[in-house]
């Protein structure tokens, strides 16, 4: 699908910061997760594949990194990994233009020595792709050197992350394929579902193996505005952090930046737009999406609820409706 028109190419952010948000709550679960590593024998850290290098705290590399470390690129059923070449415009991509995305990563990530990474959908019934986290777990265990725990007979993993990535997900998930039980914790769409430190929660008999559930922290400096948006498209900020109507208007600057152009069909649209008021006004349309609203004359008028459209709009895009997209 082609475009007539001009897209953006720079999204004016304005006046919007967002790179310092690092609540206090998320300082004293740092402190807590620091206090407990003499009781931990790996640290399993969960991101959002779909920003493989964006939002990853720098904190935890110094905090954890005397332990087993295994990063789980979580919900890759929502990120483009193709493994076939890729057009990328970035100095590092071209560097590693015969590599498809998912080798991209894997290669990025070894040249900043993180070694070990899988790709789960831990909301996959019987995922093959989490079946492979415990036996790696366990093996760079078994692989190091104890300490404190040598003497231990069970295993204990911390499972570590940034907000909604899906760490409730994977120890449920993990907890589903070794002992056929339900929810050992639980899961939320919105970021700060998780709120008690230290919870311990039993995953598998043989061996035995118990995991510490933690809440999502974030690093306490967004490089920049950018990758602080990119965050709150998949969920990692709060919406109100932004605002819909900005973080939608990033989307679709950011769609058509890609050529992910799968919003016009599903919307309806003739073709792809710059516009973000006129892709909300479809939406609002389309969706029957009608609210009460104060009149500049006093009064009320009933009118299109952009808001609820936005709404729409970004929700969609976090369940794959809109296509698979990797943002980083």
């Amino acid at each position: 699908m082609t475009y007539a028109g001009r897209f953006r190419e720079v999204f004016q952010f304005g006046h919007k910061s967002i790179t310092h948000w690092f609540p206090s709550h998320m300082a004293r679960s740092m402190k807590r997760m620091q206090a407990s590593m003499r009781k931990v024998d790996c640290v399993i850290e969960v991101h959002d594949a779909r920003i493989p290098f964006a939002g990853r705290n720098p904190e935890f590399a110094k905090t954890f990194g005397v332990r087993p470390h295994l990063l789980v690129l979580n919900k890759k059923d929502l990120a483009e990994l193709s493994d076939s070449r890729v057009k990328c415009s970035s100095s590092f991509c071209n560097l590693l233009s015969n590599l498809g995305e998912r080798e991209q990563i894997f290669q990025r990530f070894e040249e900043e020595g993180i070694k070990h990474v899988l790709f789960t959908n831990c909301l996959q019934q019987h995922s093959t792709s989490v079946k492979k986290v415990m036996p790696k777990a366990i093996e760079l265990i078994t692989g190091s050197d104890r300490y404190t725990r040598r003497d231990a007979e069970d295993y204990s993993v911390m499972i570590i992350g940034i907000p909604n990535a899906g760490k409730s997900s994977l120890i449920n998930a993990i907890r589903r394929i070794y002992l056929k039980k339900g929810k050992g914790t639980p899961v939320g769409k919105l970021p700060g579902v998780t709120k008690s430190v230290m919870n311990r929660i039993k995953v598998s008999s043989s061996p035995p193996v118990y995991v510490l559930d933690t809440p999502g922290v974030m690093t306490p400096y967004l490089r920049d505005v950018e990758v602080g948006m990119k965050m709150a498209l998949v969920g990692a900020l709060q919406d109100h952090m932004v605002g819909l109507e900005l973080l939608s208007d990033y989307l679709l600057f950011t769609l058509n930046k890609m050529e992910k152009f799968d919003y016009v069909q599903h919307y309806e649209l003739s073709s792809p737009s710059d516009d973000i008021f006129d892709v909300l006004v479809h939406i609002a349309r389309k969706h029957g999406k009608v609210g009460k609203f104060k009149a500049l004359t006093g009064g009320s008028e009933r009118r299109l609820d952009l808001q609820a459209a936005a709404t729409i709009f970004v929700k969609d895009f976090r369940e794959g409706t809109l296509g698979r997209i990797c943002l980083s």
